[in-house]
């Protein structure tokens, strides 16, 4: 019998890789998180910064996002859409991202996301990211607990 031989899609590697981060984001692993990323990655993310350049700035990010919540981690990716090419993919998704504080209590929050990724040297590396929540313009709050 003829083996048959299957085809990695891009999009499948794409969703594998996500995947990946969202596990050790949710195992506090920042090793493994910044491992997803390019060494000159520029991130925006919804806290703190207007923008971070370099993994080792957001290496710092991360360590202070992951020390706010003493508990375990929460990050579900909802509605991940994805187009990829040979070397070159753009993902968005929902992301249910928060903890559980030191009283157990669980704080969550839905986000947006958005991640650039390419391929080098045959892996999939993410070279930009971004995470928001929509605000009331107002108010000037983040609107944590919209529901998709």
């Amino acid at each position: 019998m003829k083996a048959v031989a299957y085809e990695v899609r891009p999009e499948d590697e794409i969703r594998d890789l996500i995947e990946s981060w969202r596990k050790a984001a949710e195992a506090k692993d920042i090793d493994a998180i910044l491992s997803h990323y390019v060494p000159d990655i520029v991130a925006f993310d919804a806290i703190a910064q207007l923008r971070f350049r370099g993994r080792d700035a957001y290496r710092k990010h991360w360590e202070a996002c992951l020390s706010m919540c003493p508990g375990q981690m929460i990050f579900e990716v909802h509605d991940l859409n994805i187009a990829a090419g040979d070397d070159l993919a753009f993902c968005h998704s929902l992301s249910l991202c928060g903890g559980t504080g030191e009283n157990g209590e669980e704080k969550t929050g839905w986000m947006r996301a958005t991640a650039g990724c390419r391929k080098i040297d045959g892996k999939w590396m993410i070279v930009h990211e971004h995470f928001s929540a929509p605000f009331d313009m107002e108010s000037g709050k983040a609107l944590f607990d919209l529901q998709p």
